[in-house]
């Protein structure tokens, strides 16, 4: 328990000693989205850091040479833990907004931050407000911004991946991007399977080789999550090993 109210000051300090900066980039996205992005996404890395070392969190990266960094991909990754989004954001060496579940947006602070750093919050029951959301997404692949997504659509704390949902990859799909298939291994481990105990933890994440829509198949490209889907699970037993 002493670990969970460590990372609940620590969220709680962050949101209070940033506040005035907070303010500051709301107003400066309001006249050039590019530079609140760039000064904001480090500070949220630095945020999240802090909260990982009070949970006793230490993640190893692989793979990171692997990440283009002269245009922006769409991310796919397995999601195992409220603990991933700060695990990405600590490790992703580009200007990424991830596409989270509508729930969070009813978090105070977090999410405040989380849309300084163009995330988006999917609305899965609402087909209308679901293909808002990834148009919103292509177009910040086209402006050069990078989105991170986690296809199977909940968490999933099982081995064997869920089949992917293959509606955020028209992301990919239509702007022709990289796609970055994504491992993160024991992330759950931290909270979820021992809940409400924070455990010290040894976290992988692990960033495959980009897949090029344009160079695949016509069936490849056709079922493009399923394709995707399978590269993950490799890139799974590769972080495992």
């Amino acid at each position: 328990m002493v670990r969970l109210i460590l990372v609940i000051l620590t969220l709680l300090l962050f949101f209070i000693i940033t506040l005035p900066l907070f303010l500051f980039l709301l107003l400066l996205g309001k006249f050039n989205r590019k530079l609140r992005t760039k000064i904001a996404q480090p500070l949220v890395n630095f945020g999240f850091r802090c909260v990982l070392f009070s949970a006793g969190t230490k993640v190893t990266v692989k793979g990171k040479e692997n990440v283009p960094t002269d245009r922006a991909v769409l991310f796919a990754g397995n999601h195992r833990s409220f603990a991933d989004i700060p695990i990405i954001y600590t490790t992703v060496p580009v200007l990424t907004g991830i596409i989270a579940k509508k729930e969070i947006q009813k978090v105070p602070f977090l999410s405040w931050w989380m849309r300084l750093v163009n995330c988006f919050f999917l609305d899965r029951d609402n087909m209308k407000e679901g293909m808002k959301t990834i148009l919103s997404a292509i177009d910040d692949i086209k402006h050069g911004y990078s989105v991170f997504v986690m296809p199977e659509g909940t968490r999933n704390h099982d081995h064997e991946l869920l089949p992917f949902k293959e509606g955020s990859f028209k992301i990919a799909d239509k702007t022709g991007c990289p796609i970055i298939p994504v491992a993160i291994w024991k992330s759950d481990e931290i909270f979820e399977l021992h809940i409400p105990k924070v455990k010290r933890t040894k976290v992988t994440i692990t960033y495959g080789a980009p897949i090029l829509p344009d160079e695949l198949s016509k069936e490849e490209r056709k079922h493009l999550g399923s394709h995707v889907q399978d590269v993950l699970g490799y890139c799974s037993q590769v972080t495992l090993n």
